[in-house]
């Protein structure tokens, strides 16, 4: 088969069945499943992490330890809760290391946003993200940024479907009452599932 073709080839395959001829190492795999799912990846770590140079990095690292622990992959399963599960394992390292190298004082931490922050054409959906607490930051993030179910999420914050819902209600709850507070109306909005 021509390389190109082979190469066109693999776009035409889903994740899983990339991810099993990566394990078995064939040619290309492993730079189509890059391709495919770093973009996605990338968004994922800067929407927790906020420096494009941190996130960067963290893509780097989640490929490499991927690449380490591609064997644990259990061919059939869904790909996705396993890579973020991974990946939110280099998340929570890289916050461990940002707490545990630098103490921050009470008289350093940064003023709650206010309505002055606000743009005329409505808030920005990052300024809206990190108004919230980080649990349900994530959550709404893995939901709507990422495009993962209720049930993958549960998977990959070790959590359960209600509790994913839970963040998720208590999320869209407190991002109408800050829209309200700015003068969005958000009648007529329901909330995604």
């Amino acid at each position: 088969m021509h390389p190109d073709a082979y190469a066109s080839g693999l776009a035409e395959i889903g994740l899983e069945e990339l991810m099993v001829a990566y394990q078995q190492a064939h040619a290309g795999a492993a730079a189509a499943l890059v391709d495919r799912l770093s973009p996605q990846l990338h968004r994922f770590f800067a929407s927790r992490v906020g420096s494009r140079a941190d996130a960067d990095d963290m893509l780097q690292e989640v490929w490499l330890r991927i690449h380490r622990v591609r064997h644990t992959y259990r061919p059939g399963a869904p790909l996705l809760p396993w890579l973020y599960s991974i990946a939110q394992v280099r998340v929570d390292n890289h916050r461990k290391r940002r707490r545990t190298s630098r103490e921050i004082g009470v008289d350093m931490l940064p003023e709650p946003a206010g309505q002055e922050n606000w743009s005329p054409g409505g808030p920005d959906f990052g300024d809206l993200l990190a108004s919230l607490p980080e649990s349900q930051r994530e959550v709404l993030s893995m939901l709507k940024v990422d495009g993962l179910s209720i049930e993958e999420i549960a998977r990959v914050t070790l959590s359960t479907p209600g509790a994913v819902k839970q963040k998720a209600h208590r999320a869209y709850t407190r991002l109408r009452s800050i829209l309200q507070t700015a003068g969005i109306s958000t009648a007529g909005k329901g909330s995604a599932r």
